[in-house]
């Protein structure tokens, strides 16, 4: 299917000096958002992660059993989202999570780099789903977005999204790696426009991941497409959110830009390790070591 040709259907890419306002104006209120009861959404919010080369079906076994006591130890508060791990321990999340509502991520498709044959791309996708997994991520062909090959990797991402069908389809711009505010929005348009129920900005296995003007240019692109289309596409921030403080600014973004309606679990994500304990800490108002 062609892409590329449909990028002029939505709104124009916005400039620099556009998204240099918005996340200016983000930050100055992003203060009113450090407060308890955002800190709680945004615990909700979290894809829990581990992506190590050290991952091991017990240590994976044991982050998902301690997730998912989380309502036994803190019953009044809501746990994260859900659990994201590499393909192979999609079974093993499982099995520590069973009568929980919490969900199985899976990275895919070639993860972290994207660079490996589509057909392993859709075998990996498609046996994350048979084990188990309610959620995917995969990574857009950085590389053919860098050369303008835009039909290419917007077409690869229809393939997956076939491949995924039935679970939520993530696709990670890896942020860092693009280049310009124009091609941010345009690998948005393009994952959306492809299938992708969420855009996330980053694998978090670069120097450069998650920030605030990414993540505006993305919110700008979702509603640019959501305009077009009337489909509401989801937000994942990940990569470097480390603070309740982060989280609550990244919050305070899609607040501004999207809307309060993007405000639910099923529009925005923060994919994290550390935050999780962070965020915690900040609501209980003591340093805590839970997950």
């Amino acid at each position: 299917m062609e892409y590329a040709n449909h990028l002029n259907d939505y709104a124009a890419v916005p400039s620099q000096q556009q998204v240099a306002q918005a996340v200016s104006a983000a930050q100055q209120a992003a203060a009113e958002n450090c407060n308890t009861e955002v800190y709680e959404f945004c615990l909700s919010a979290i894809d829990l992660t581990t992506l190590s080369c050290s991952d091991s079906e017990q240590s994976v076994a044991d982050m998902a059993r301690r997730a998912a006591e989380f309502d036994l130890d803190y019953p009044n508060l809501r746990n994260v989202a859900s659990i994201c791990v590499y393909p192979p321990f999609v079974e093993t999340v499982g099995l520590a999570i069973d009568g929980t509502p919490l969900k199985i991520t899976a990275v895919a498709g070639g993860f972290p780099s994207s660079q490996t044959f589509l057909e392993v791309k859709m075998l990996e996708v498609a046996m994350a789903i048979e084990n188990g997994a309610d959620e995917v991520d995969v990574v857009l062909n950085v590389g053919k977005m860098l050369t303008g090959a835009y039909d290419e990797a917007a077409n690869e991402i229809e393939v997956l999204r076939e491949e995924a069908e039935g679970a939520t389809l993530k696709v990670i711009l890896e942020t860092g790696a693009l280049s310009s505010i124009e091609l941010i929005y345009n690998a948005s348009l393009l994952a959306m426009a492809a299938g992708a129920d969420f855009v996330k900005t980053s694998t978090g296995k670069i120097n450069v991941s998650a920030t605030p003007e990414a993540v505006v240019t993305m919110c700008m692109a979702i509603k640019a497409y959501h305009s077009v289309t009337g489909r509401k596409v989801g937000i994942k921030v990940a990569g470097g959110v480390r603070t309740a403080e982060q989280a609550a600014l990244y919050y305070t973004i899609v607040e501004q830009v999207l809307g309060k309606e993007w405000l639910s679990t099923d529009l925005f994500r923060i994919g994290a390790s550390s935050a999780a304990n962070n965020i915690l800490s900040a609501i209980v108002g003591e340093e805590v070591k839970y997950f």
